[in-house]
């Protein structure tokens, strides 16, 4: 019974990190029409600022091992993020809608790339390790540790919603859903299109920075291999199957999509043999794809689509 505990809360946690990146692409994506390819890449910046700032030191870095209290970890990752959210954002968003998405596409591979490549800081391909975990240096027990980290996630979760809700209720929300079904409109009426998208992508690239620093901070090692592209085309597939432009519908998606994706590892694990479950793996991706077409001939809306919403 504890080991079927302990993988919902597992599995929960993890979630949560798809959860909050899904909720900031919602603001970009599903409030805003920008289609930002980078999610791999803030979520990224958001992870090695608070591995840096929160992490041990090592022999063969030069810079890092301030440990830092989390908290403070969590909110640099918010601020760093948000900053370069500000550079691509003042490079990129006066492009169409292809060419941003290529644009930030290959700023996510060249931050791959950094941090790959600059082992002085990085440790490359060797990754940070020893990272601090909350509570962990206080309980001994992984179980209960994992379950507070849970309830950080889901009081964070509900912070981010919330402030989400009331943003996009607001008059400057109904700007951003303005801009997203006629930005020439919107700038007619005298609104400033560029400033009113920048805000929104800043604010979502802080938010998935956040992401990134909590599942450093769980997991307690990063490497470049943890921010491939298929992170980045994930966290589309859930909020699109949730419902674009309904916070809730992102984080519906994130869980129904990583639930599918969780039991398809298994179901491969479980049905193939171990010589061919690496070849295997890519069935994963195959039936994900699947469940997207379905839901965009069937419910193109997805679960929960967007709600009409009345500035108060």
């Amino acid at each position: 019974m504890i080991d079927i505990l302990s993988f919902v809360i597992f599995f929960l946690i993890v979630c949560s990190f798809y959860i909050i990146s899904s909720l900031g692409l919602n603001i970009q994506y599903g409030f805003t029409g920008m289609f930002n390819v980078g999610i791999a890449g803030f979520f990224a910046v958001g992870a090695y600022t608070s591995a840096i700032l929160t992490g041990p030191s090592y022999a063969d870095t030069i810079f890092g091992g301030f440990g830092l209290p989390i908290i403070l970890g969590w909110v640099c990752a918010i601020i760093v993020s948000g900053i370069a959210g500000l550079l691509v954002g003042l490079i990129t968003l006066k492009l169409r809608e292809d060419f941003l998405a290529i644009s930030t596409f290959g700023i996510a591979i060249s931050l791959q790339l950094v941090a790959l490549n600059v082992e002085s800081v990085t440790r490359g391909p060797n990754g940070l390790y020893a990272l601090p975990k909350p509570f962990a240096h206080i309980l001994d027990s992984p179980f209960v540790s994992n379950v507070c980290y849970l309830i950080i996630c889901i009081v964070v979760i509900t912070m981010i919603y919330y402030a989400l809700e009331r943003a996009v209720r607001s008059p400057w929300g109904r700007v951003l859903r303005s801009i997203r079904e006629d930005e020439v409109a919107a700038e007619a009426l005298g609104k400033n299109v560029f400033m009113y998208r920048l805000q929104a992508f800043i604010l979502g690239c802080g938010i998935m920075g956040l992401a990134g620093a909590m599942y450093a901070n769980f997991v307690r090692f990063i490497s470049p291999q943890d921010f491939l592209p298929i992170f980045t085309i994930q966290v589309y597939v859930m909020l699109i199957v949730g419902g674009k432009g309904n916070n809730l519908g992102a984080i519906v998606g994130a869980i129904v999509i990583w639930a599918l994706w969780s039991a398809s590892d298994s179901l491969i694990n479980f049905i193939v043999a171990p010589d061919f479950q690496t070849q295997a793996a890519a069935l994963r991706i195959i039936i994900v794809g699947m469940v997207l077409v379905l839901m965009l001939v069937f419910k193109p809306s997805g679960i929960l689509p967007e709600k009409k919403h009345v500035s108060g």
